[in-house]
């Protein structure tokens, strides 16, 4: 029979020192945000949202660096979702390959999704309005395109250019969509009273229980608010109940406001007031990111590096789109944390909150089930230490179990047996 090995994943040769146990720490609880009404994924994705015409598909190819979305001056020139990568760029990982110097290197991305454009009526099939909702309900997050720029030659689904009537109409659309189906989930659940009275006292509360929750969400909703802008209201049972729902408000929002050049350098547009205004009142806390589509593009379609710094210089200003994507993965409550060697250097992508087991079935799925340990530095040490042999002498080398939160910025080697893997 014979034991297990004992495999270690690591990408360079362990230092001689020992690991020093960590520091137990105080435990800070935090604050529930709209990234907890959600699935507890490993492969999240954002989906780019607005009117047509207002510039998504223009965003999404400059997200992804290539031209793989049509973009046409046509209402529904995507139906399809087209899915990208949007790779993040993170000076901690260039310090890490600069370090190592590895044969091989992976950077962290986040999935972007284009969806097609919504439109009033669209909650009632108007436009192409089901299968938009439902493209919609499988992202994780969601970027509001809106349109902040006046241009005769590109078409506006509305005729005219006001981005708060736009995304009035689009959380108005998605807002009647899951009170719709809301009702069909508590008329389902109302057939279930007799049977769970039938089974036993503890179904029947149950039963209350989560009709109750059904009318809590309901009467909300009812009042014109979305289920993400309630998250002190809503109770651990609500939220339990909320993510088996899946509903369209709950998801967690930024706002994506595409103005023209002139503008977009001066950092001024008549329409950023209006915006910020209702993004206070109608999704507190939401990040608001002011961009230039149509100069994205014509960055992303330079040859070279040196040419864009050019551009940029010129023009004293910066590309947006680093800022998109970051705000984007904080958004849906992503972190990374890093394995680093001679052989590769990688940047893993968790939801926070991951222990270190599920950060390691992020790797290989053997590795959370024959979880032994992780080995685990901070960047910040690393990065100020000079290299690993430094942090194990400064005794900021850590063991930790299988109960360790994984931290952004971690550098960690995971210890596992093959055997339980299997």
């Amino acid at each position: 029979q014979g034991y297990a090995p004992l495999l270690v994943y690591r990408l360079h040769p362990l230092a001689d020192s020992p690991p020093n146990m960590a520091p137990k720490k105080k435990v800070e609880e935090e604050v529930m945000g709209p990234w907890m009404l959600g699935r507890f994924s490993k492969a999240l994705k954002v989906g780019l949202v607005g009117m047509p015409n207002v510039g998504k598909s223009t965003l999404y190819n400059s997200l992804s660096k290539s031209h793989h979305s049509k973009t046409a001056n046509v209402p529904f020139c995507t139906i399809d979702p087209s899915e990208t990568r949007a790779f993040v760029e993170d000076p901690r990982f260039d310090w890490l390959v600069a370090l190592e110097k590895p044969k091989s290197e992976v950077k962290a991305f986040l999935t972007v999704v284009d969806i097609a454009g919504l439109i009033s009526g669209a909650s009632k099939g108007e436009g192409l309005g089901n299968a938009f909702l439902s493209h919609i309900q499988a992202v994780d997050g969601i970027i509001h395109v809106m349109r902040a720029f006046e241009d005769d030659d590109v078409i506006h689904a509305e005729d005219t250019v006001d981005p708060v009537r736009d995304i009035n109409t689009i959380c108005n659309e998605l807002r009647i969509k899951d009170i719709s189906y809301m009702q069909s989930r508590k008329e389902m659940h109302k057939k279930q009273q007799s049977a769970a009275r039938t089974k036993s006292p503890a179904h029947l509360k149950a039963w209350e229980v989560e009709l109750e929750c059904m009318e809590k969400i309901l009467a909300w909703l009812e009042e014109g608010k979305d289920v993400k802008n309630g998250m002190s209201h809503w109770t651990t049972k609500d939220v339990e109940f909320l993510n088996d729902y899946g509903l369209l408000t709950a998801k967690p929002t930024m706002f994506a406001v595409n103005m023209n050049h002139r503008d977009y350098c001066r950092k001024k547009n008549k329409f950023l007031k209006p915006i910020y205004d209702w993004v206070q009142a109608n999704a507190p806390g939401s990040a608001i990111i002011p961009y230039c589509g149509a100069y994205e593009e014509e960055l992303q379609d330079m040859e070279t590096d040196k040419e864009r710094e050019d551009r940029l210089k010129e023009d004293a200003t910066t590309s947006a789109m680093n800022k998109m994507i970051s705000t984007a993965f904080g958004m849906v409550h992503l972190i990374n944390f890093f394995t680093s060697g001679p052989d590769e250097v990688r940047a893993w992508t968790i939801r926070k909150g991951y222990k270190a087991p599920q950060a390691a079935g992020c790797i290989h799925t053997d590795f959370e089930k024959g979880f032994i340990m992780a080995e685990v530095m901070a960047f910040n040490d690393l990065k100020e230490l000079g290299s690993e042999g430094a942090v194990k002498a400064a005794g900021k080398y850590r063991q930790e179990g299988k109960n360790y939160e994984v931290q952004d910025g971690d550098v960690i080697f995971f210890k596992f047996n093959v055997g339980k893997g299997k």
